[in-house]
């Protein structure tokens, strides 16, 4: 299967996350870059290009990038927070000019721990406006989540409320809090434990695998994912060997992430367990998140590959 690309066009936002993983730089991409980045990713053989930031509606140029990539044979996606595409009228400039699937930033549905994460009160009610607004036009979208400590007691009350109010949407997204060097490492008391989520997160996706939806699970190790370690990005790479190209509006510029990208820290425990070989491990170990709560288990390594490979979604 061919890769996506991300594409950072704006490093600055319209909102202050506590845990943001690539904040404000005042950077914004020239059109002369961006064209000439898409036109990379398309004569790569990109499958399509993920539109990202920072706030990427904040490009002001953005429809005419994402009619770009469509002319180039990219299909667009969009990472979005949903303030600006609460405006019906933005959002359908971008479906026009050929935007059929963003993914919403939506991290708590209690309008109060969203409003504290985003540092913006009005962050919910205009994210669900956006659903309405996607809905009517039309658009594919996916609910991405940063899991952390204000959010690991209700992630299952997260996905049965979007879902059963947006019936539409059939992907989910979960992102373990990445506090390396960037807004979050101010706000340590964000890193959730481990155990503090787990049967959270059990409940959330096995809930959408019973709805007959999708998701994925980023920077959790294979023994916190229960029944779903099919579920896991990283495993998912690994065992199909994928990597993915990615602009940074900073000093890493342009990156290629293959299978080092998916290494991180493992246990001594680790090596009794079956899984061993398909799992990431502990992102930051011994930093931000501890090697005490790691566990081997014991699930046929193969029959999780064979369930990543019969999963295209």
């Amino acid at each position: 299967m061919a890769e996506l690309a991300y594409l950072q066009v704006a490093r600055v936002c319209n909102q202050k996350c506590l845990f943001c993983s690539n904040p404000e730089n005042g950077r914004i991409i020239s059109w002369s870059e961006a064209a000439a980045l898409v036109d990379s990713f398309a004569d790569g053989g990109a499958a399509g290009v993920i539109l990202t930031g920072g706030e990427p509606t904040l490009f002001d140029r953005l429809p005419e990038l994402v009619a770009y990539a469509r002319r180039r044979g990219l299909a667009p996606r969009l990472i979005t927070n949903g303030q600006r595409t609460s405006d019906p009228g933005y959002l359908r400039q971008l479906a026009s000019a050929g935007l059929e699937h963003l993914h919403a930033s939506i991290h708590s549905v209690k309008p109060e721990v969203q409003g504290e994460l985003t540092g913006n009160p009005r962050s919910l009610p205009r994210l669900l406006r956006t659903l309405e607004n996607a809905e009517r036009e039309g658009l594919r979208v996916d609910v991405n989540t940063v899991i952390n400590s204000r959010n690991a007691d209700h992630l299952g009350l997260n996905v049965r409320f979007l879902a059963e109010r947006f019936p539409f949407l059939g992907h989910f997204v979960w992102n373990c809090l990445d506090p390396l060097l960037n807004r979050a490492s101010l706000n340590p008391g964000l890193v959730p434990r481990l155990r503090a989520f787990e049967t959270e997160l059990h409940d959330a996706m096995t809930w959408l695998d019973r709805s007959g939806r999708t998701f994925r699970v980023e920077r959790v190790p294979l023994c916190y994912m229960s029944d779903f370690a099919h579920r896991s990005t990283e495993t998912r790479k690994i065992v199909k060997e994928e990597g993915r190209e990615i602009y940074f509006l900073d000093e890493k510029g342009r990156r290629r992430q293959d299978r080092a990208a998916w290494s991180y820290g493992k246990s001594a425990r680790c090596r009794d367990c079956s899984l061993d070989g398909l799992c990431a491990g502990l992102y930051q170990m011994g930093t931000y998140y501890s090697e005490d709560e790691l566990c081997p288990v014991f699930a046929s390594p193969e029959d999780v590959a064979a369930r990543v490979r019969e999963d295209e979604e």
